[in-house]
Parts: C-alpha cells; sequence; structure tokens
C-alpha cells in the first residue's frame, strides 16, 4: 500500500495538472463562444491520435526501465532511457510536420462546420510545431516513473500550469501590446510551457542527479535497442492510436448533431478526462510497480499490487461519479455560462456518463497491470475490441436507428464501460500475464533480490 501511493499520489497530481491545460484552454476559450469550444473541441481527438502513435516508445520504455530498475541494471536503464529519447523525437519531427500540412484537410474531413472549420485549423498547427516539445516531456516523464520518481515530474508541470494559466488570457484575449489572438493564442499558450517543460527535464536526465544519467556515448542510436523498444511499444501505440481514433469517430458522429451538441461533448468528454485522472494514476503506478516486482521475480507481490490497485481506483471513481452527477450543471457552466443549451446537453451527457464510472476506474487499472507486465498486446486487444466492436457501434445503434439522437451516444458511453470492464477482469484473473518476459533472464550473480516490502525501486546483490 505504501509503495503503491507514494508512486500514484504524484502522478495522479501530475495528471491532474496536465489535463488542466485543456480545462484552462476550454475556460478562457469559452469566453469566445460556442464556435470556439467546437474548434477545440474537435482539434483534441486530432493531437490526441497523433501524439498516441508516438507514445508506445514511452510505454516500452516505462516497461524496460521498471524491469531493469527491479533487477538492479542501472546499465542498461541508463541505455534504454536515452534510446527512447531518441527514437521519440525522431517520431515527433515526422508527425509535427505532417499534421501541420494536413490540418485543414483533417478538420474539414472531421465535418467542420463552416464557422469552425477555420478556428480548429490555427488551432492545430500552432499545437504541432509544439509536438517535439509534447512528446520529449513525455518520455521524460515515463521514464522518472519507470525507475520510481514521480515527485520531480509533479514539480516541474506545477510551474508550467501556473505559468499556462497566466499566458492563456494574455494570447487569447490580449492585454496591452500583446494582441488577442482567439484559439490560436490558447494553442500557442500550451506550446510555450511545454517547450520549458522539455528542457528542464532533459536537463535533468542529462545531470545524472534523479535516477538516470545520459551522456553523449548514450545519444548514438542503438537498432537492436530501438528495434526491441519498438516491438514491445507497437501494440501500445496501436492501442491509444485505437482510441483516438474511436474518439475521433465519436467526433464525427457527434458533429452531425449540430456546433451546440458539439460544443457539449467537448466540454463533457473533457470532464470525463479529468476525473478519471485518479484512475489513470493508480495505472501507471501499479504498471510501473508491476515491472519492478516482475524484474525481482516477485509475481506475486505484482498479482497483489494490481488488484488492490482495481479496487481502490473502483470505490474512488465510484464516489467521483456521485460527485459529478449531483453538480452537472454548475460545473458545465463554469465552462459556458452564456449558453444555456449547451449547458442542459453537456449536463446531461455528464449525468449519464458518470453512472459508470467506478467500473471505468477498474478497467484502467487492470489493464496498466497489462503493460507493467510486458502484455502490451492484451492491452491493445481490449482497446480494440473496447473501441470497435462495443463503443462506436452501440453508439450508432442508439443515435441512428433508435431515435434517441445524441442521447443514444451518451447512453453508449456506461454500456461500453461495463462490458468491458468485464473483460478486463476475466481476462486478468487467468493468469496468463504472469508467463511474459520483456528482459533478459538475469546472471546467476545477480538472481538474489533484496527486495524490500513497501520500497518502490530495489537493489540488488552480486
Amino acid at each position: 500500500m505504501r509503495a503503491l501511493f507514494s508512486l500514484a499520489v504524484p502522478i495522479v497530481f501530475a495528471n491532474l495538472l496536465q489535463t488542466a491545460y485543456q480545462l484552462i484552454d476550454t475556460f478562457w476559450v469559452g469566453r469566445l463562444g460556442a464556435s470556439a469550444v467546437a474548434a477545440v473541441s474537435l482539434s483534441f481527438p486530432v493531437i490526441f491520435f497523433l501524439i498516441s502513435l508516438g507514445l508506445g516508445l514511452a510505454v516500452a520504455g516505462t516497461i524496460l526501465v521498471a524491469q531493469y530498475q527491479g533487477r538492479g541494471d542501472t546499465a542498461m536503464v541508463n541505455r534504454v532511457s536515452a534510446q527512447a529519447l531518441i527514437g521519440v523525437v525522431a517520431i515527433s519531427l515526422v508527425l509535427a510536420v505532417l499534421g501541420f500540412i494536413g490540418a485543414h484537410a483533417v478538420v474539414a474531413f472531421l465535418g467542420a462546420t463552416d464557422d469552425v472549420l477555420p478556428l480548429a485549423t490555427q488551432y492545430l498547427r500552432v499545437s504541432f510545431v509544439g509536438l517535439p516539445f509534447l512528446f520529449a516531456y513525455v518520455i521524460f516523464q515515463s521514464l522518472m516513473r519507470g525507475v520510481g520518481d514521480a515527485r520531480t515530474p509533479l514539480l516541474i508541470v506545477t510551474g508550467t500550469v501556473a505559468l499556462n494559466f497566466v499566458l492563456d488570457p494574455l494570447f487569447i484575449l490580449g492585454w496591452g501590446p500583446v494582441p488577442g489572438m482567439g484559439v490560436s493564442g490558447a494553442a500557442l499558450a500550451t506550446v510555450i510551457t511545454q517547450g520549458l517543460a522539455a528542457m528542464v527535464g532533459l536537463a535533468m536526465l542529462f545531470s545524472g542527479g534523479y535516477g538516470i544519467r545520459l551522456v553523449r556515448a548514450h545519444l548514438v542510436p542503438d537498432f537492436a535497442l530501438i528495434w526491441r523498444l519498438l516491438k514491445l511499444g507497437l501494440p501500445a501505440a496501436v492501442e491509444q492510436s485505437t482510441r483516438a481514433l474511436g474518439l475521433m469517430l465519436m467526433t464525427v458522429l457527434v458533429a452531425g448533431f449540430g456546433t451546440i451538441t458539439l460544443a457539449a461533448y467537448g466540454i463533457g468528454t473533457r470532464m470525463l478526462s479529468f476525473v478519471i485522472i485518479p484512475a489513470l494514476g493508480l495505472s501507471q503506478a501499479s504498471s510501473a510497480l508491476i515491472g519492478q516486482n516482475i524484474g525481482a521475480q516477485r509475481i506475486d507481490r505484482a498479482e497483489r499490487t494490481a488488484w488492490l490497485s482495481a479496487a481502490i481506483g473502483f470505490v474512488l471513481l465510484s464516489l467521483v461519479g456521485v460527485v459529478s452527477f449531483v453538480f452537472a450543471r454548475p460545473i458545465i457552466t463554469l465552462f459556458v455560462p452564456d449558453a444555456p443549451a449547451v449547458i442542459e446537453t453537456g449536463s446531461l451527457f455528464v449525468r449519464i456518463t458518470a453512472l459508470a464510472y467506478g467500473v471505468v476506474g477498474a478497467q484502467i487499472v487492470l489493464t496498466g497491470a497489462f503493460r507493467g507486465s510486458g502484455n502490451t498486446l492484451i492491452a491493445m486487444a481490449i482497446a480494440l475490441v473496447s473501441q470497435w466492436m462495443l463503443q462506436f457501434p452501440i453508439a450508432w445503434l442508439l443515435a441512428e436507428r433508435s431515435g434517441l439522437g445524441a442521447t443514444g451516444i451518451w447512453i453508449a458511453y456506461p454500456i461500453q464501460n461495463v462490458l468491458t470492464a468485464l473483460i478486463v477482469v476475466v481476462w486478468f484473473s487467468r493468469g496468463t500475464w504472469k508467463h511474459r518476459s520483456v528482459i533478459e533472464a538475469p546472471e546467476p550473480e545477480r538472481a538474489v533480490s533484496t527486495y524490500r516490502p513497501g520500497s518502490v525501486t530495489n537493489t540488488t546483490l552480486r
């Protein structure tokens, strides 16, 4: 319990602050009207999709770093960290160029109306310029969690979010000599703060004072190790891409019901992404701890960590669901105080989705446990089933064939969440995840571990 919370609590707060980027953007953009909110809402799944393509290496880096840390192999921790950084930055540069060029076409494909299309294109293009900064910070954060340090990323995010809170109204609405740039100002504020976070994170990795030490020699590409990271991370990238594509398709489905519904959906999904953060924190902490325990040959302790974390996630998000259900209307009003139609539709979305928050929490945690054990293929399969066999088909049937309209899309969320959670629990209970190894067998002289119960990391004896 102590090990889980010492790692999970800083991750939860860091994720809350990361999500604050989006919430702060939505808050200030909401002062520009429904079209501006819809533009940011339409842009979010596109950015999420491109990010997901490169995050597979970040997930693979976390898994390998955690398992080598559990074994006590510092040299391999440093090597894996460097190669993961090289791969992620290279991917981000390619995606940034492609995204900038194709922003207008993508937004048009998603069904943006004439008033939303130019705003969403501006927001996306500025966001793509900062994509390498975002990726660099994400890999730094993932590597730190792999070695059991979640506090350092939290401190960095705290500073950058505070700066973003100041820059957002300045760039969006303008003040004094600074002209108001509208939705593109929101993207610019985020790019600046993410750039600062990336530079600070990289400086820490090269300083060697935070569990990982990178030197210039590490930056020579090791294609064999990068390929190993890619093979482990590809299922994670497909998993995240699947979720992003599912979100894009859902956005297309929602956009067919008009700007008001799209704006309400954008605010509602942002709130949903905010309230599941405790479960995401538990999931990421469990993934790191499970990886370390597997590296230390403690499968029994890895399993106990997973079930304990899932139970906490279920209880915690159930409580959040009750609060969200009761205060749905005032929460939505906070973002769009002068749009009663958006408030009404968004409140209904929040109340319906809040019914299944608890099972969402348990499902997210156990999926993270699969990743920590190196079973990224299982996590990918769960995402494919969840998005393509459950959520979108159910939403389409309820919205287009039952006469429920947009309300049918809202109802599809709890139905899909419950069914996905049942699949995950049954699959994890089978125990096949215990037999997956992603690092080479330990050398005989390093086979004795002095793993201390309750500790986040361990040491090994020669």
